[in-house]
């Protein structure tokens, strides 16, 4: 019999106890009691366990009868009997009781974990199960007559339920578990939250339901029996006396009454810092040393203040308290290692104060405002720092300066002294000298001993109006100890150049030039410099004072007014006027130079504006500068060279083709680009030797109409045409010697790959019109025989030699054969 036979709330608390065994043998005694055939009932009074039955039967009276009959099934887990575990029986209304029906079943475990009975229909249950794998079964019934085995009900499907018992224990599945406090927290701040997974049946008693407590760790931590929030339980939690602590929770099911099942995890809680901690310093002073000579920037030392807190809680700023260390040094914080670095802020002096005391003080760069009562966050420490004695170079008092001597000064005159101390206690006696490589012309000198700077050269202001040198101070035991100093030397003026004219004025005046014409406005320069400004006068020589012609006037403003004194001139008379003028400037002493205008008479049209000078008028009215000149001569220079360079090219090249055509013995073939316009064109060629020889063929023809005259003509063209190479081709004349040198020459063309193609076909397109001249090449010429005689050709040069040697040859052989 299932254990559902029993009435819920005695099952549920046998099953709360703990007592199995109890449970089932009450539920077996209980349901034994009880007719088999009373868990029959009507479809519509059916309880909610019960499975549908088969098809329904409508009896007499309207009774309505169900084909199967049985409860829903419930096996209990974790059977640990011998026997069989009864699951509960199926059963038809058309059972008999005759053994006729054989019950079968099929689904989910049918024949393995669960067995049926073939003639009563009881179902038992034969391994053990367990809910937290598999919380039910589904099968199928089905009701077959004995002997046909043929279906007698239709196929029903059930379920078996497995019921829960408290097997299993709590479990921590998100382990393990690390949380966070701040020290110094509140008591009952949140630290964090666990929680356990019981894998029984919530839905069925209290084998889920978990509560939480505290194993080991509950002087300072708590933990919420329902939530599992673990909180503090203490506030004086210190990082700096324990970090972290361990704790265990512990979880039990049954909602933590006795023979519950519980299990338990460790929770790491980390103690997190917060800035409760001032900085401090380990010493209350410190001492350093460092030379007189460091250069500012020179770290002295480091020192640290030590923080029992981490993280950013140390972070620390350190600063100098003293006014004194403050002028002399200066504080930083290396960011790394939260030391103070002590530097050199200015130079330091032995010999002035040996021992410096500085007051260093270390502060909270974050300083929470919970803590501030705690105490101030700051501390201070003494800093001594010692200066070792260095042997220094002389000191220049002043180090640099400016010293002014006038042009005109003599040589060996005193320009100024300059002062050098060696600052050392000693006090070594200083020794002067310039660095030649500022005066490389030895302008001045010093008195080694004095420091004393003199002229060395006469000093001229327009040659170079400042020095600068370089005194050198060093002590006289050790000259490795120099020390250097600029000094600049301003050259005064003084007036030691007369004032000049600007430029070498020329001026030109008209011939129907009027009276007090203006015709130049004259300026001068002057190479001095006075403090006071220029100021120059003009006049004129006092040889020209008497002149006739043109007058100076000073305007007042340094420069002068040139006018005309008289009515008209004439360059026919005199073309040139020179008028000299003497220029005196303000002094001291007054200093003069005479200049010299040249005025240049010229005609003019009658707006004034000049026409024509004479031929030297403004030929050079302005003088080229000396760069101007040093330029042109260059240009000229240039071009004279390349006129050289391409007169050797040339010669060069034409070398070349000459010896080129020494030794070249073929035959070439000119090319005339231009063969000219026939015979209309007279101007480009003489035609009167075409026409001759065009009059000689006509006079040939008829000999008998000539003169005495004519006869001297006649043999100057009979002597022309034996120089032309006009002979009669025969057609049956025989050209394999021509052949075989042509091909002998294309076959040496083609062999070697420097020489361009000699043997290159010619095309003229256009030979002129009516020229009355027959043809020169023998192409043409169909005569049978040749009276002309080739052995001139030898005489025409290197280049007809080839020619010669093949008519002259040829003419041979045809006397050969005719003899």
């Amino acid at each position: 019999m299932p254990a559902s036979c029993l009435p819920a709330p005695l099952h549920a608390a046998a099953q709360g106890m703990g007592l199995l065994g109890f449970s089932w043998t009450l539920s077996l005694l209980l349901c034994a009691l009880e007719r088999p055939r009373a868990l029959a009932v009507r479809a519509e009074a059916a309880s909610p366990g019960l499975e549908p039955a088969g098809d329904s039967v409508l009896l007499v009276g309207g009774r309505v009868k169900r084909g199967w009959v049985w409860n829903q099934f419930f096996v209990v887990e974790e059977y640990t009997g011998t026997e069989p575990l009864y699951v509960g029986k199926i059963h038809s209304d058309s059972d008999e009781g005759d053994g006729s029906i054989k019950y079968t079943i099929s689904g989910e475990g049918a024949g393995t974990i669960f067995l049926i009975d073939e003639v009563t229909g009881d179902i038992h249950a034969t391994e053990r199960l367990d809910r937290e794998q598999k919380t039910f079964y589904t099968l199928r019934a089905q009701a077959r007559d004995r002997q046909t085995d043929q279906l007698l009900e239709p196929e029903s499907e059930f379920i078996i339920k497995v019921q829960d018992i408290n097997d299993s224990e709590p479990r921590f599945l998100e382990g393990p578990y690390i949380g966070s406090v701040a020290e110094l927290s509140p008591v009952g701040t949140s630290v964090m939250q666990v929680m356990a997974s019981d894998a029984d049946d919530p839905t069925y008693g209290s084998s889920a339901r978990v509560v939480y407590s505290v194993l080991d760790g509950e002087q300072h931590f708590t933990v919420d029996s329902k939530t599992g929030v673990i909180r503090t339980a203490v506030a004086d939690l210190d990082r700096e006396t324990q970090d972290r602590y361990e704790v265990v929770i512990r979880a039990t099911d049954m909602a933590g009454q006795l023979g519950g099942l519980s299990g338990s995890t460790t929770v790491t809680i980390v103690i997190t810092d917060v800035n409760d901690n001032p900085p401090r310093f380990p010493q209350k002073m410190y001492q350093f040393s460092v030379a007189e000579t460091a250069p500012t920037g020179t770290a002295v030392g480091r020192v640290k203040a030590e923080d029992a807190d981490v993280g950013e809680n140390t972070d620390m700023m350190y600063q100098i308290k003293d006014e004194e260390g403050v002028e002399l040094f200066r504080v930083t914080t290396d960011s790394n290692t939260q030391e103070a670095v002590v530097l050199v802020q200015k130079p330091l002096d032995y010999e002035s104060k040996r021992v410096h005391t500085v007051v260093v003080e270390a502060l909270n760069k974050f300083v929470d405002p919970r803590f501030v009562d705690l105490g101030t966050f700051r501390d201070q420490t003494i800093v001594r720092v010692s200066v070792l004695d260095v042997d220094e170079p002389p000191e220049f008092r002043p180090p640099s300066g400016l010293m002014e001597v006038q042009e005109d000064a003599r040589v060996g005159s005193v320009v100024g002294v300059v002062t050098a101390l060696d600052p050392d206690v000693a006090n070594s006696p200083v020794r002067y000298a310039i660095d030649r490589s500022t005066d490389l012309e030895s302008i001045f000198d010093i008195d080694a001993n004095t420091g004393a700077i003199m002229t060395g050269k006469v000093l001229d202001r327009e040659t170079a109006g400042w020095h600068n040198i370089t005194v050198l101070a060093m002590e006289a035991d050790n000259h490795s100890q120099v020390s250097r100093a600029s000094l600049r030397i301003r050259i005064l003026d003084v007036n030691d150049n007369p004032p000049e004219l600007a430029t070498p004025y020329e001026a030109a005046v008209c011939e129907d030039a009027k009276p007090g014409q203006l015709i130049q406005t004259i300026s001068v320069v002057d190479r001095d410099e006075p403090q006071s400004g220029h100021r120059f006068y003009f006049t004129l020589v006092p040889e020209a004072t008497n002149n006739r012609h043109f007058s100076l006037l000073d305007v007042q403003d340094n420069t002068a007014a040139v006018h005309t004194q008289r009515v008209g001139f004439n360059r026919q008379e005199q073309d040139v006027y020179l008028l000299p003028i003497l220029v005196v400037d303000s002094g001291p002493p007054a200093l003069s130079s005479t200049g010299t205008l040249t005025i240049r008479v010229c005609g003019c049209d009658s707006a004034g504006a000049i026409q024509s000078c004479n031929s030297t008028a403004y030929a050079m009215t302005a003088t080229l500068s000396p760069g101007a000149l040093i330029a042109l001569l260059v240009c000229i220079l240039i071009l004279v060279v390349l006129v050289l360079l391409i007169l050797t090219l040339k010669r060069h090249h034409k070398s070349h083709l000459a010896s080129e055509e020494d030794e070249d013995m073929r035959d070439n073939v000119i090319k005339y680009n231009d063969e000219g316009g026939g015979e209309q064109d007279t101007e480009a060629y003489d035609m009167s030797a075409l026409r001759s020889l065009y009059d000689f063929s006509e006079i040939k023809g008829g000999d008998g109409g000539g003169g005495a005259g004519d006869g001297g003509l006649s043999s100057s063209l009979a002597s022309e045409l034996h120089a032309l190479p006009q002979w009669v081709q025969s057609p049956d004349l025989d050209f394999s010697m021509f052949r075989d040198y042509i091909s002998k020459k294309v076959e040496q063309a083609d062999e070697d790959p420097s020489v361009p193609p000699y043997d290159s076909f010619q095309t003229y397109a256009f030979e002129g019109a009516d020229s009355p001249v027959p043809s020169l090449s023998s192409i043409n010429t169909w005569s049978t025989s040749s009276e002309q005689d080739f052995s001139y050709l030898g005489s025409w040069g290197p280049r007809f030699r080839q020619l010669a040697t093949l008519y002259a040859g040829h003419k041979g052989e045809e006397e050969g054969e005719e003899s």
